[in-house]
């Protein structure tokens, strides 16, 4: 859109946007933000702004992309950035294509495919989203949050028995299957696979210096109307900027932003990665000079007042060139509803046809939904409209109301039926151009007057495209669907089937509450139906796992067994068992969960079902690792590693989790090695077909490996991935577990006195509440810990002791405790309550012991070292660190071993054994400097072995006789010289000599001489 209105002001906001456009030329990698947030009421200029600033990033070089959500087409996945790199040169993207996570950030949810329907009239058409020169394809399944039950025939994948065969192809495009399409054999994406891949797309063209260019501004403009898919996107983009010299300018309304959106943007204001400027009122004598130097002072000053400000309302005020200048009692609709008086019929029409159409307002569209006759005719009244300026022309033929708020006033006053209609006859148009199913779907929903089986076919269609990679609009496609099925017998399987694939897609885009409820109802309509249908079980399993993810165990716990009491059939049985081995052993010991663990595990063999044996072993592991009997969980966790690497992986498609639990298992039982190999197959699976709550747990076990290992970098983007994810799921369990872990990664990473690893653990336990499951507990851990390293050891203390449930420390896990126990002796030391840190250091010894895992045992002589430090025993704990980094050296856990060894450094330098601390100390911080622990070296920094004592000269083994002799050698007497000063005979003097030259190994006077000159100019 051409914008014509003047840049008023804003000078103070322009050097501060010079500012920051510099810094992304200069390539800066200072403290210069990666996004600018401008906020204002509609009209304040903020669009115009967003026009000079691009303006002035393209005379510096930058390439700069645009794009602008729009009011009523929320639900179009990832719109707003398809829109921005419409623009964009075809070369600059080429190679991209090849990665189909990029695909719906350039082209919408369907990708690039073959051109369907058909061909475009003109160029005009290109302007349609997804069809140039991509089409509509089908989407694929929902990512399920939880191990599915085998439901059968399910009523909205096969045969659709509502479905008239005649209907097949309906004039909105859509395929007529229920199904939406679904089915197809490439492996869906998830969308935050979309976000790191779009993130990489971004540097690689800002790096791109075709043309003279280096660099990338992107403007988004009217954000508060973004729909949820981009605004994910942005919020990644904002918390993770791409590396490389990339803007994000951002322009919103405040009062309209969602409080998510808003909330996200102060984060980034809070941790310097957005800058925020807000546009208020104009002054008056910048708006009177600039906007309307000619009019005379009083009518520019009622003007002014009227307008309060504001530059939208000073323009339309004056173009109205009203008697008596004030804003209608309507306000700015009001004024701009005047506009369209002169207009006739027809020419109204074509407006309220570009206001229905948005982007895809070009000749070949606007006619057919305009129903206007002949493109003379059209012509025309795009003629008058644009003379009266409320039409601007745009890129490709298009057309737009000249503002957003303009927009807004023509089609909230076009009459409800005319705009149904209009919506109707748009999506036939669009279907016939090969519009994408999402375009068409904005329209057929709000052309809706009932059910229509054909409409609902392209919602469906829709819903499947967007199912992983905007899920938020595929529950919202699937709600519409719903909303118009009638409620009667013949549709009732039908409807079932909708609502759980509904409550799968509000499950993953993060609403589990409304997924919970919408699960609730489900089952409670079926629970006197046929248990054979699957539907049910599956529902149950959703719901239970949706539960445990609210942190809801004792419920998960409770509807599982209910249901397993109803006899299912086996498949669902098992698929209720595995779900229960996973969500009760967070409120129940795993004593408790056992059998039914066993049982879970006869059935699938009994079934013959391999990856459901080999996700009950892992659970077995799990259970047995985590209650602390390390013998029998190796013995699991090897068979169910052997069942798991002899699958392939379609066979774990539907059950990632078990390597999920088999990774954990092995990192407890300090098989680094082995669970990183199993995280990173279970990360592949769950990117490419796994419910997305499984990522978070996958990556955070690998980023606790590089931990251990001291891989910190790896293991803090690890951290802060899960942590994105988390977010995006909903779960405040789920952020719990992952702030915990990144908090624990953090105390390492970040440099003495940081106290970042503080204030994220303390969000960790504020996200887990009252609650005392595995993950609460850990936060709680890790909270000591980190209160521990921020000299605070009465906090330490008491949050270790609110993790293990009081002084019995039941809550703790037990193969783990001899780490957490390290903690509470470290702070009845620091206390000065060495009987406390007595009791604390032999129950970690015992614990240890019965374990038998060498990084526990690392830590219970750690603690035995810092006792017998307090003891005043600085050899004796010197060499427990030192047996301590020996035994995390056997398990590869380099932190603990670095650590160890920096520990016992200070104690080891004593008289005599200074340069063993010297070894000690380097070895320690060469450890932890090459895996990134700015804690360890700095520490290490702080306390640096004392120099060693230099060497004895040779000189001082000589006699007083010799050392005197040698003396006048230096001086340069002879033999008989010396031997007349010292009244010695000269063969004695030779002898003295002989010795001299033996004990201080140089072979002749002048060396001598040269030997004792150097050691009388020493200190």
């Amino acid at each position: 859109m051409v914008d014509r209105a003047p840049l008023v002001g804003r000078g103070a906001e322009l050097d501060r946007l010079d500012a920051v456009i510099g810094a992304v030329v200069g390539g800066s990698d200072g403290d210069a933000p990666g996004a600018v947030d401008l906020t204002g009421p509609a009209g304040m200029g903020k669009s115009r702004l967003l026009t000079e600033v691009c303006r002035r990033a393209r005379a510096r070089g930058l390439t700069v992309l645009r794009g602008r959500a729009t009011e009523y087409e929320r639900h179009i996945p990832f719109r707003l950035f398809t829109d921005a790199f419409a623009d964009l040169d075809p070369e600059a993207t080429r190679g991209q294509e090849a990665d189909p996570a990029v695909a719906p950030v350039l082209y919408g949810t369907t990708g690039p495919t073959e051109r369907a329907g058909a061909a475009h009239q003109d160029a005009g058409a290109d302007r349609v989203a997804g069809a140039e020169p991509y089409a509509g394809v089908a989407g694929a399944p929902a990512a399920d949050p939880g191990p599915r039950a085998d439901p059968g025939p399910d009523p909205d994948r096969g045969p659709d028995p509502d479905r008239d065969p005649d209907t097949d192809r309906d004039p909105y495009g859509g395929s007529g299957a229920g199904s939406g399409g679904l089915g197809g054999p490439e492996a869906p994406v998830d969308r935050f696979l979309v976000h790191r891949a779009a993130a990489r797309m971004l540097t690689t063209l800002a790096r791109d210096t075709r043309g003279g260019r280096r660099g990338l501004l992107i403007a988004l403009d009217d954000l508060h109307w973004a729909d949820p898919a981009s605004l994910e996107l942005l919020d990644h983009l904002v918390r993770h900027p791409p590396r490389g010299p990339v803007l994000l300018v951002v322009a919103r309304r405040d009062r309209q932003t969602s409080a998510s959106l808003a909330a996200a943007l102060t984060r980034g204001v809070d941790t310097g990665a957005v800058l925020r400027l807000d546009l208020g009122p104009l002054p008056e004598r910048t708006c009177v000079e600039q906007l309307a130097p000619g009019l005379p002072p009083d009518r520019a000053g009622r003007l002014y007042a009227a307008s309060g400000g504001n530059p939208l309302y000073f323009l339309t005020l004056l173009q109205g060139q009203f008697a008596v200048p004030a804003v209608p009692a309507g306000g700015l609709s009001a004024l701009l509803l005047d506009e369209l008086t002169p207009l006739t019929a027809a020419q109204r029409r074509t407006a309220e046809a570009v206001a229905v159409l948005g982007d895809q307002a070009t000749a070949p569209l606007l006619a057919p939904t305009a129903e206007v006759a002949g493109p003379g005719a059209l012509d025309g009244h795009l003629a008058v409209l644009a003379g009266r300026d409320l039409l601007r022309p745009g890129p490709g033929g298009s057309w737009s109301l000249r503002h957003p708020v303009l927009r807004t006033v023509v089609y909230e006053n076009t009459e409800p039926r005319e705009r149904a209609g209009l919506h109707r006859r748009a999506a036939v148009a669009l279907a016939g151009a090969g519009a994408a199913a999402a375009v068409r779907a904005h329209h057929v929903e709000r052309a809706l007057t009932g059910w229509d089986p054909q409409a609902a076919a392209t919602l469906l269609e829709a819903a499947g495209q967007a199912e992983t990679t905007a899920p938020a609009s595929c529950a919202h496609w699937l709600g519409v669907v719903l909303g118009i099925l009638p409620d009667t017998p013949e549709h009732r399987a039908r409807r079932r089937g909708l609502l759980l694939r509904r409550a799968r897609a509000l499950s993953a885009c993060g609403q589990l509450r409304a997924s919970r409820d919408l699960l609730t109802s489900l089952v409670s309509q079926v629970d006197g139906a046929d248990p054979d249908d699957g539907l049910r079980a599956a529902a149950v399993t959703l719901c239970a796992s949706v539960e445990r993810h609210l942190g809801r165990y004792g419920e998960a716990v409770a509807l599982l067994r209910r249901e397993l009491s109803r006899a299912p059939r086996p498949a669902d049985a098992l698929a209720l068992g595995l779900e229960l081995g996973s969500s009760a052993p967070h409120v129940l010991s795993y004593d408790e969960v056992r059998e039914d663990v066993r049982r879970a595990f006869g059935l699938a063999l009994r079934l013959g079902n391999e990856p459901a044996a080999a996700g009950a072993l892992t659970t077995a592991a799990l259970g047995e690792t985590y209650g602390g009997d390390p013998t029998t969980a190796r013995s699991l966790a090897g068979r169910a590693a052997a069942r798991v690497d002899a699958l392939a992986d379609r066979e774990l498609a539907d059950l990632c989790e078990p390597l999920a639990r088999l990774a954990w298992t092995e990192f407890y039982l300090d098989r680094y090695p082995e669970a990183e190999r199993h995280a990173d197959r279970g990360l592949a699976l769950a990117r490419r077909v796994g419910p997305p709550h499984l990522l978070p747990h996958l990556l955070v076990c690998k980023a606790v490996v590089h931990m251990n290992t001291c891989r910190l970098e790896s293991a803090l983007e690890l951290s802060e991935e899960a942590e994105n994810i988390a977010r995006g799921i909903g779960s405040d369990e789920l952020l719990g577990l992952v702030l915990g872990n990144k908090a624990q990664v953090l105390i390492p990473y970040l440099p003495p006195g940081d106290p970042l690893p503080l204030s994220v653990a303390q969000e960790a336990v504020e996200l887990a509440g009252v609650r005392s499951s595995w993950w609460a507990s850990l936060g709680w851990c890790v909270l000591s810990w980190a209160a521990l390293y921020a000299g605070d050891h009465q906090r330490a203390r008491s949050a270790m002791l609110r993790a293990g449930r009081g002084p019995e420390l039941t809550g703790l896990q037990p193969s783990m405790r001899p780490l957490f126990l390290e903690a509470l002796v470290t702070a009845a030391v620091a206390a000065g309550d060495l009987q406390e840190a007595e009791s604390w250091a032999a129950r970690a010894a015992a614990d240890a012991a019965r374990l038998g895992i060498p990084s526990q045992h690392a830590s219970a002589l750690r603690s035995a070292a810092v006792l017998r430090a307090a003891r005043g025993e600085p050899s004796a704990a010197a060499d427990l660190y030192v047996r301590a980094a020996t035994e995390a050296a056997r398990s590869g856990a380099v932190l603990w071993e670095a650590q160890s060894l920096l520990m016992a450094a200070p104690l080891a330098a004593r008289p005599g054994s200074s340069r063993r601390a010297s070894v000690l100390w380097q070895r320690g911080r060469r450890l932890a400097e090459t895996g990134g622990s700015r804690l360890l070296t700095g520490l290490a920094d702080l306390f640096p072995p004392a120099a060693p004592a230099p060497a004895p000269t040779p000189l001082l083994q000589l006699t007083p006789r010799e050392r005197e002799i040698a003396a006048l050698v230096t001086e340069g007497l002879t033999t008989p010289a010396i031997a007349a000063r010292l009244y010695l005979s000269p063969r004695t003097v030779d002898t003295h000599l002989s010795h001299i030259f033996r004990k201080t190994g140089v072979a002749s006077r002048a060396a001598l001489a040269t030997l004792t000159a150097r050691s009388s100019a020493s200190p």
